[in-house]
């Protein structure tokens, strides 16, 4: 009986080794397809016949692994595709300016310039310098406000007070342009929680786009919409589209695809950083021609 019981366990033994030589050769073989498949760039999972419910449960986390690792790159890929963009519309807007002022300078140091021409060159030197210089304090004022560093105190601001002072400073500059102006302000309209010079730098941003912009009327609208106060600026342009309405709040995306440094798209990226800064929200849309930009403010 004994020597039955001594044979029986040495199966099992023989049995047990046998199944564990088996395991760790299938471990191997599975851990070499793994690699295998890892080192191919294009693998989204890795499949592999699984010797046992552990090695299962190892391949389900590693092809979560593999799944976080691709969605790493793409969105790395994403960020230096947009980081190229940006150096490139960068240099662009900056070199505009640039290569017209020292053409102009080339200009005035010709002889037999008259007084007058040779006043027209500085007025467009003039001219190119301020928008340089408009560029490159608009883009370090992005900066600051993205990257939080630019000072906020929030205080209750009356939007109607806000807005009236904004257009009526906007006057000439609206004459000028030829838009008529059509404003629509709902009366006694609660004070929001805001910056007072962020909430005078979103209209004024907001204004100068539609004079840039913009033809025909000029609709300006303040009104309340459940919890939010809603300002909608909304004037015809054009030559915009529904897909630059998609865009228009991008840093550097601009209509302008010639970018004849008409237009930085600098302007609308800060009224959307600094409403969310404050804890309000910006969108637009473009509807059978007509471009409108919303900034919904908390009450």
């Amino acid at each position: 009986m004994k020597t039955i019981l001594i044979i029986a366990l040495l199966l099992l033994c023989a049995v047990l080794i046998g199944r564990q030589a088996s395991l760790e050769k299938g471990l191997h073989l599975a851990a070499r397809r793994m690699r295998e498949q890892m080192a191919n760039q294009t693998t989204t999972r890795l499949s592999l016949p699984c010797p046992s419910a552990g090695a299962e449960e190892l391949l389900v986390c590693l092809n979560q692994l593999l799944e976080l690792r691709q969605e790493e790159r793409a969105l790395s890929l994403r960020k230096e595709q947009a980081l190229r963009r940006q150096i490139a519309n960068v240099s662009h807007d900056l070199r505009t300016p640039l290569t017209s002022i020292l053409g102009y300078l080339q200009l005035l140091e010709g002889d037999g310039l008259s007084p007058e021409k040779k006043a027209e060159y500085l007025s467009v030197v003039e001219g190119r310098a301020r928008t340089l210089q408009t560029f490159i304090a608009s883009f370090y004022d992005l900066s600051r406000i993205e990257g939080g560093e630019l000072p906020l105190e929030r205080e209750q601001v009356d939007l109607t007070r806000a807005l009236s002072d904004q257009l009526a400073a906007a006057y000439q500059q609206i004459e000028e342009a030829g838009l008529e102006v059509d404003v629509d302000i709902t009366p006694e309209l609660p004070p929001v929680w805001a910056d007072s010079g962020a909430v005078t730098r979103i209209f004024s941003n907001l204004l100068t786009n539609a004079l840039r912009h913009g033809t025909g009327v000029l609709s300006v609208k303040l009104y309340r919409e459940g919890n939010q106060i809603v300002s909608a600026f909304s004037n015809r342009a054009e030559e915009l589209t529904a897909e630059d309405a998609a865009h228009v709040f991008e840093r550097f995306y601009t209509a302008d695809k010639m970018r004849t440094g008409q237009s930085t798209g600098l302007g609308l990226a800060i009224v959307k950083a600094l409403a969310e800064r404050m804890g309000h929200s910006a969108g637009a849309r473009w509807t059978d021609g007509v471009f409108t930009v919303e900034v919904r403010w908390s009450v």
